[in-house]
């Protein structure tokens, strides 16, 4: 059972079209079942290993002329197609492991192990929940030189925590290896960071390939949390801004950004101004303005409304994580004929029309004149928590 990336369809689109497409290209995983979601919608397993590799432009444009699908972050349990008859190879390793030093295998120790895991190139990245057991202590070195044979990586990381540092720095440790700067992959974009200074987020990859496919030729794009490039790369390596400006305060973002830029050959189209964003010496030049930080962008809603073209206006991407009905109203709202999935989309619009209303506000409040503000779209992208999305609101904004 896992959760992983989905190709999300309504069943009147479902078709052998859309696998043979995926399978084809290698992102179907064989290893997964079908699934069809709570509302009848139709999930298609993408393999992970697969998908940063992937060009998911050309994969939209093939797909959609064949109906609808969005690629989702599936909550839903995807179950294994293999019945496993047997441990797995990591459990084998240190089974093996424990009994050449006099220990017993239990259920406890496989119950210890990770379910999931970062993979980045040869160097795989542990989450907190695993391996907390005193006998796992006892073993030092060797334990991480098996998990890192078991698991097939040539260097190993575990993660503890986020940091309270402002920065939300991960604290990583290295377990095995001597260097912690890794590689990925995306859309034909390169991204390179060190695993215990910068985190990486993988999640983000549906709102990455939508802003691939926009048509900023011409435009100054501003984004005020720029981070090692999520966003800034697809601006320039996709949708052809002309110029972006990338705020970001936490300096070893700002060292992995600046690599990226010059790596992906767009660094001449590109500002980097390290610091506060709120102290930014920048006005009335902004196309577009990203604002892609959760749990909320709000504090970087006033930078946006002063950076916005006051002449002709443009368009903000706020980002906010919005909690849905509880699951009480969900069920009744069901018995209305109304979806879970409809529900948190209520939810969002709601959301979109009050920041909507507040960016009308502070637009009048810096410029002095009235603005008009219209929610184009509202985007989901990934589920953050129980009832928690994270969305995106694509919100127009032009002077009277």
């Amino acid at each position: 059972m896992g959760t992983r990336y989905s190709l999300l369809m309504g069943t009147e689109t479902y078709g052998l079209k859309k696998m043979r497409c995926l399978q084809s290209t290698g992102a179907l995983d064989l290893s997964l079942s079908l699934l069809k979601d709570s509302d009848e919608t139709v999930l298609l397993p993408i393999s992970p290993s697969c998908l940063p590799h992937l060009d998911l432009l050309s994969l939209r444009t093939s797909l959609a002329s064949d109906g609808t699908f969005e690629i989702v972050w599936s909550q839903s349990p995807l179950q294994s197609k293999k019945v496993r008859t047997g441990a797995n190879k990591l459990e084998n390793v240190l089974r093996e492991l424990l009994e050449s030093r006099g220990e017993t295998w239990t259920e406890e120790l496989r119950g210890d192990l990770p379910r999931s895991f970062q993979r980045h190139g040869d160097l795989l990245l542990l989450g907190e929940r695993c391996f907390s057991l005193p006998l796992w202590k006892k073993m030092d070195q060797q334990l991480w030189s098996a998990v890192a044979r078991g698991l097939g990586a040539k260097r190993l990381a575990k993660m503890s925590r986020i940091s309270r540092d402002g920065f939300r720095s991960p604290v990583v440790t290295m377990l095995v290896g001597e260097h912690s700067w890794v590689k990925h992959v995306d859309n034909g974009i390169s991204y390179e960071f060190d695993v215990t200074r910068c985190m990486f987020s993988a999640g983000n990859i549906t709102e990455k390939l939508r802003v691939a496919g926009f048509d900023c030729r011409g435009e100054t794009v501003v984004d005020l949390y720029a981070g090692i490039g999520y966003f800034t790369l697809p601006y320039l390596v996709h949708a052809g801004a002309s110029r972006v400006h990338a705020c970001e305060w936490n300096p070893d973002a700002v060292q992995a950004l600046q690599k990226n830029l010059e790596a992906n050959g767009v660094s001449d189209r590109c500002t980097v101004h390290q610091g506060d964003n709120r102290q930014l010496q920048l006005c009335d030049i902004a196309d577009r303005v990203n604002l892609g930080l959760v749990p909320s962008s709000e504090d970087g809603w006033p930078v946006a409304c002063r950076l916005l073209n006051r002449t002709a206006g443009g368009i903000l991407h706020l980002h906010q994580n919005v909690t849905s009905s509880p699951p009480g109203a969900i069920a009744g709202a069901a018995a209305r004929g109304t979806s879970g999935r409809r529900a948190d989309r209520e939810a969002w619009r709601a959301w979109a029309d009050h920041a909507a209303g507040r960016i009308a506000a502070l637009l009048e409040e810096v410029t002095g004149a009235r603005w008009t503000t219209n929610a184009r779209r509202v985007e989901g992208v990934k589920s953050y928590a129980p009832r928690v999305h994270h969305v995106v609101l694509d919100l127009e904004c032009r002077p009277s």
